[in-house]
């Protein structure tokens, strides 16, 4: 799906979103099932669209180039953690680099747009159907109604859960030559929205072999192909000449993966790359101004306190430490005016939660701290988190807690977080890249049951609240409530709110068309090139 808009103060070379009302790490993987029902059209009303900047239409359609383009060197902060499986966190980095894609997409207003599904409609409260474009899969077989049904049985099946479907039971068949049919045993509104996950990416039939394991390479649908997959370091993929939407610009794709940010800044510097992502703030003012883009997304970095065990389980040293912090230092001086000071779970961006937040409910009162000793833990894939990770623990130590630090890659603390082994811990949180829906990062982080919820929170005034969100489908009334929930969310200070993000990408001055999304779901498509 494509519109022509105005770009949003920046160069005509690259397509970018136009985010002034946008809900504001990649998101993570889910292990247990929270309910996610939401609207169809619920809005985070943003003011652009998917648009190039300078009418070369090189953006995300690319259909007028001849396609000759040479390849495009490319750097992600975060390694395959899973094997590249579609059903976790390394579904964002196959959707990044242009390697699959699912039903249907995220348009500029949060709402679902066209993909693989051209069109759908509801048939009754639970069932939907979708037509398919004509479209090939990379290993040569067409995209069916029944591969697409058998490859969204695959992800129903997965465990634990794809992010998008925990909690949802669902049912697709095929239903005669463009259509397939999908029934869920309870309404569910939200349904185009949630099959734009990435983790809902349609593969063919050879992906899936025996167990439990997933190749999407050579599987997948994208205008990339991958070819070669070197561990945690590197991939090859070349461009996919049959792809629906027109052949890429460029001739393929070297992707490594550099958790350093430092050095993805200096590799960018040195001519090594053509984009880098993420690129540290404090490397931005190193960069030529013409290769730095900063992009308002929906991701918050937050201190999440662990409500179930150790110190933080009693909701006065919770109020404590939430007492201590001084958030307004994060947005100017850790991230040297690269972001905004913490509103709440969702950010000042989103224009409608401004004007409906209302004061947290239920806070303990406050104890003294008394040396309680906290293990606090952050990732260093996003470089700012640690200089974010030592204010919070000097604020903290301030206060007269004893603080202890932990800092590792991500993949080596995602589990122990998710099985509540830290006090603390300092987490980016993309909060609309899983479904697009603002109340399910509320089921999932803050719910007894929720899947990733490292806060350890189980509450049941929380728990009625979110819930009481999930069933509204008017969506001012279901904003109200979501804010409702976030009162109850923040009352429990197991979430504090530190800073809401914006994101550095580095292009080289030669690269057009990059991809700057808000919800960080793509980078390069068929218009980008050099």
């Amino acid at each position: 799906m494509r519109c022509r808009a105005p770009a949003r103060h920046t160069p005509a070379r690259e397509l970018h979103v136009s985010v002034p009302n946008l809900i504001d790490p990649r998101t993570m993987r889910f292990h247990r099932h929270p309910r996610l029902l939401a609207p169809f059209l619920l809005v985070p009303l943003m003011a652009g669209c998917f648009a190039s900047g300078g009418g070369d239409d090189s953006g995300s359609g690319g259909k007028d180039g001849d396609g000759d383009g040479a390849r495009l060197r490319v750097a992600l902060a975060f390694p395959p953690a899973e094997k590249l499986s579609p059903y976790g966190a390394d579904a964002t980095l196959l959707s990044r680099l242009g390697v699959t894609e699912g039903l249907t997409s995220l348009d500029a207003n949060g709402s679902a747009a066209p993909a693989l599904a051209e069109s759908w409609r509801r048939d009754g409260d639970k069932t939907w159907e979708f037509s398919l474009r004509d479209a090939t899969f990379q290993d040569g077989g067409e995209v069916t109604p029944a591969a697409v049904a058998e490859s969204l049985a695959h992800a129903t099946d997965a465990e634990p859960a794809p992010a998008a479907l925990a909690g949802v039971d669902l049912r697709a068949e095929a239903s005669g030559d463009r259509v397939v049919r999908i029934t869920t045993a309870e309404p569910d509104p939200v349904l185009p929205l949630r099959l734009s996950s990435p983790s809902l990416a349609i593969l063919s039939k050879g992906a899936y072999g025996k167990g439990s394991r997933v190749d999407p390479v050579g599987h997948a649908t994208g205008p990339f192909e991958l070819t070669e997959v070197n561990g945690a370091t590197s991939a090859s993929l070349d461009r996919f000449d049959d792809y629906w939407g027109g052949r890429a610009q460029a001739s393929g794709i070297d992707a490594r993966f550099i958790a350093d940010g430092t050095a993805r800044a200096n590799a960018l510097r040195t001519g090594e790359l053509d984009i880098a992502e993420a690129v540290p703030v404090a490397q931005a003012a190193s960069l030529d101004k013409k290769t730095r883009r900063d992009t308002a997304t929906t991701r918050t970095t937050s201190l999440l306190l662990n409500a179930s065990s150790g110190t933080f389980e009693d909701a006065g040293l919770r109020a404590a430490a939430r007492g201590a912090l001084d958030t307004s230092v994060f947005a100017e001086d850790v991230y040297e005016g690269y972001a905004d000071p913490a509103a709440g779970v969702y950010g000042p961006a989103v224009t409608w939660a401004e004007g409906k937040r209302t004061a947290p409910v239920g806070r303990a009162a406050a104890k003294k701290a008394g040396g309680a000793t906290v293990h606090l833990a952050t990732y260093d894939n996003r470089p700012e988190l640690p200089e974010v990770a030592q204010v919070v623990k000097q604020q903290l130590e301030k206060a007269g807690f004893t603080v202890k630090l932990t800092v590792r890659e991500y993949s080596r603390l995602e589990g122990d977080a998710l099985d509540g082994k830290f006090d603390a811990f300092v987490l980016a949180r993309n909060t609309l890249l899983d479904t697009g829906d603002p109340v399910a990062v509320l089921a999932s982080d803050y719910t007894c049951g929720g899947g990733f919820n490292i806060a350890q929170l189980c509450d049941k005034d929380v728990d009625r609240a979110v819930a009481d969100a999930e069933k509204i489908a008017d969506t001012a009334k279901r904003q109200d409530a979501a804010m409702a929930a976030e009162a109850r969310i923040l009352g429990s200070d197991a979430v504090v709110p530190l800073v809401h993000q914006r994101i550095i990408t580095g292009v080289a001055d030669s690269v057009q068309g990059v991809i700057l999304d808000p919800y960080e779901r793509t980078l390069v498509g068929t218009g980008t090139r050099r």
